[in-house]
Protein backbone atom coordinates (compact mmCIF):
# COMPACT_ATOMS: atom_id res chain seq x y z
CA UNK A 1 0.00 0.00 0.00
CA UNK A 2 1.38 3.24 -1.19
CA UNK A 3 2.40 5.78 1.46
CA UNK A 4 4.63 8.55 3.00
CA UNK A 5 5.53 10.64 6.39
CA UNK A 6 4.96 14.10 6.91
CA UNK A 7 7.56 15.31 9.23
CA UNK A 8 8.71 18.60 10.68
CA UNK A 9 12.39 19.44 10.67
CA UNK A 10 14.81 22.05 10.51
CA UNK A 11 18.56 21.87 9.61
CA UNK A 12 19.95 22.80 12.85
CA UNK A 13 23.63 23.35 10.43
CA UNK A 14 21.92 25.59 8.42
CA UNK A 15 20.66 27.12 11.33
CA UNK A 16 24.22 27.33 13.08
CA UNK A 17 25.19 29.40 10.09
CA UNK A 18 23.02 31.52 9.76
CA UNK A 19 23.61 32.57 13.54
CA UNK A 20 27.13 32.87 12.88
CA UNK A 21 26.98 35.04 9.90
CA UNK A 22 24.25 37.38 11.47
CA UNK A 23 26.81 37.41 14.58
CA UNK A 24 29.51 38.42 12.06
CA UNK A 25 27.00 40.86 10.35
CA UNK A 26 26.39 42.63 13.37
CA UNK A 27 30.09 43.34 14.54
CA UNK A 28 31.15 45.07 11.31
CA UNK A 29 28.10 46.95 10.73
CA UNK A 30 27.66 50.68 11.67
CA UNK A 31 24.33 50.84 12.81
CA UNK A 32 25.23 47.59 15.34
CA UNK A 33 28.72 49.42 16.72
CA UNK A 34 28.47 50.07 20.39
CA UNK A 35 25.45 48.63 21.57
CA UNK A 36 26.51 45.29 22.79
CA UNK A 37 23.99 43.47 20.66
CA UNK A 38 24.85 39.47 20.57
CA UNK A 39 23.31 36.67 19.22
CA UNK A 40 23.88 32.81 20.31
CA UNK A 41 22.61 29.41 19.41
CA UNK A 42 22.10 27.16 22.19
CA UNK A 43 20.29 24.03 21.03
CA UNK A 44 16.82 24.84 19.72
CA UNK A 45 17.09 28.43 21.28
CA UNK A 46 18.42 31.39 19.65
CA UNK A 47 19.18 34.58 22.05
CA UNK A 48 18.86 37.79 20.86
CA UNK A 49 20.31 40.54 23.36
CA UNK A 50 20.76 44.10 22.42
CA UNK A 51 20.79 47.95 24.23
CA UNK A 52 17.01 48.87 23.10
CA UNK A 53 13.63 47.18 21.39
CA UNK A 54 14.59 48.56 18.25
CA UNK A 55 18.32 47.22 17.83
CA UNK A 56 16.92 44.02 18.43
CA UNK A 57 13.91 43.71 15.70
CA UNK A 58 17.06 44.92 13.46
CA UNK A 59 18.52 41.89 14.65
CA UNK A 60 15.47 40.12 14.35
CA UNK A 61 15.51 41.09 10.77
CA UNK A 62 18.90 40.27 10.13
CA UNK A 63 18.52 36.70 11.33
CA UNK A 64 15.36 36.19 9.00
CA UNK A 65 17.00 37.66 6.05
CA UNK A 66 19.51 34.90 6.98
CA UNK A 67 17.70 31.73 7.65
CA UNK A 68 15.84 32.59 4.34
CA UNK A 69 18.69 32.62 2.68
CA UNK A 70 19.61 29.42 3.86
CA UNK A 71 16.30 27.61 2.90
CA UNK A 72 14.99 27.31 6.87
CA UNK A 73 11.38 28.25 7.45
CA UNK A 74 10.66 30.96 9.42
CA UNK A 75 7.66 29.02 10.12
CA UNK A 76 10.01 26.96 12.89
CA UNK A 77 10.64 30.09 14.90
CA UNK A 78 8.76 30.94 17.88
CA UNK A 79 9.68 34.36 19.18
CA UNK A 80 9.38 34.78 22.98
CA UNK A 81 8.27 37.92 25.10
CA UNK A 82 11.04 41.02 25.03
CA UNK A 83 12.33 41.11 28.13
CA UNK A 84 14.21 44.00 30.20
CA UNK A 85 17.69 42.71 31.03
CA UNK A 86 20.86 44.35 33.19
CA UNK A 87 21.87 48.13 32.24
CA UNK A 88 18.64 48.81 30.46
CA UNK A 89 19.42 46.47 27.51
CA UNK A 90 16.28 44.11 26.15
CA UNK A 91 16.56 40.32 25.78
CA UNK A 92 14.48 37.98 23.76
CA UNK A 93 14.62 34.42 23.33
CA UNK A 94 13.88 32.42 20.06
CA UNK A 95 12.57 28.68 20.35
CA UNK A 96 12.92 26.08 17.24
CA UNK A 97 9.84 24.24 16.71
CA UNK A 98 10.85 20.52 14.96
CA UNK A 99 8.57 17.70 15.07
CA UNK A 100 4.79 17.42 15.15
CA UNK A 101 2.94 17.81 18.49
CA UNK A 102 0.14 15.87 18.87
CA UNK A 103 -2.07 18.86 18.81
CA UNK A 104 -0.80 19.39 15.71
CA UNK A 105 -1.14 16.09 14.38
CA UNK A 106 -4.39 15.85 15.59
CA UNK A 107 -5.31 18.81 13.55
CA UNK A 108 -3.64 17.62 10.80
CA UNK A 109 -5.23 14.12 10.47
CA UNK A 110 -8.99 16.02 11.05
CA UNK A 111 -7.69 17.79 8.00
CA UNK A 112 -6.75 14.74 5.90
CA UNK A 113 -10.00 13.09 6.94
CA UNK A 114 -11.86 16.04 5.82
CA UNK A 115 -10.43 16.53 2.43
CA UNK A 116 -12.80 12.93 1.56
CA UNK A 117 -10.52 11.11 -0.59
CA UNK A 118 -11.36 7.59 -0.09
CA UNK A 119 -8.95 5.11 0.91
CA UNK A 120 -6.72 7.50 2.49
CA UNK A 121 -5.65 6.84 6.36
CA UNK A 122 -3.34 9.11 9.00
CA UNK A 123 -2.05 8.00 12.02
CA UNK A 124 0.35 9.89 14.83
CA UNK A 125 3.59 7.50 14.68
CA UNK A 126 5.89 9.97 17.62
CA UNK A 127 6.79 12.99 16.06
CA UNK A 128 5.76 12.73 12.04
CA UNK A 129 2.63 10.99 10.85
CA UNK A 130 2.06 8.12 8.17
CA UNK A 131 -0.62 8.76 5.51
CA UNK A 132 -1.37 5.51 3.23
CA UNK A 133 -3.71 5.32 0.06
CA UNK A 134 -4.89 2.72 -2.41
CA UNK A 135 -3.63 4.94 -4.65
CA UNK A 136 -0.46 6.99 -5.45
CA UNK A 137 -2.77 10.07 -7.07
CA UNK A 138 -4.64 10.32 -3.52
CA UNK A 139 -1.33 10.47 -1.78
CA UNK A 140 0.07 13.43 -4.22
CA UNK A 141 -3.37 14.88 -3.89
CA UNK A 142 -2.79 15.13 -0.09
CA UNK A 143 0.44 16.14 -0.37
CA UNK A 144 -0.95 19.00 -2.73
CA UNK A 145 -3.38 20.38 -0.04
CA UNK A 146 -1.05 19.76 2.76
CA UNK A 147 1.41 22.30 0.88
CA UNK A 148 -1.58 24.89 0.19
CA UNK A 149 -2.87 24.93 3.53
CA UNK A 150 -0.87 26.72 6.68
CA UNK A 151 -0.33 25.20 9.51
CA UNK A 152 1.62 27.20 11.30
CA UNK A 153 4.93 24.98 11.20
CA UNK A 154 7.22 23.73 8.30
CA UNK A 155 5.91 20.64 6.88
CA UNK A 156 8.54 18.10 4.27
CA UNK A 157 7.20 14.76 3.43
CA UNK A 158 9.32 11.95 3.50
CA UNK A 159 9.34 8.35 3.10
CA UNK A 160 7.48 8.02 -0.12
CA UNK A 161 6.73 3.88 -0.69
CA UNK A 162 4.86 2.90 -3.45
Amino acid sequence: MPSFDVVSEVDLQEVRNAVDQVAREVATRYDFKATGTTIELEGHTIALHSASEDRLAALRTVLEEKLVRRKVSLKALEYGKVTEASGGTARQDVTLNAGISSDKARELNKFIKGLGRKGVQSQTQGEQLRVSAKKRDDLQAVIAELKAGDFGLPLQFSNFRD
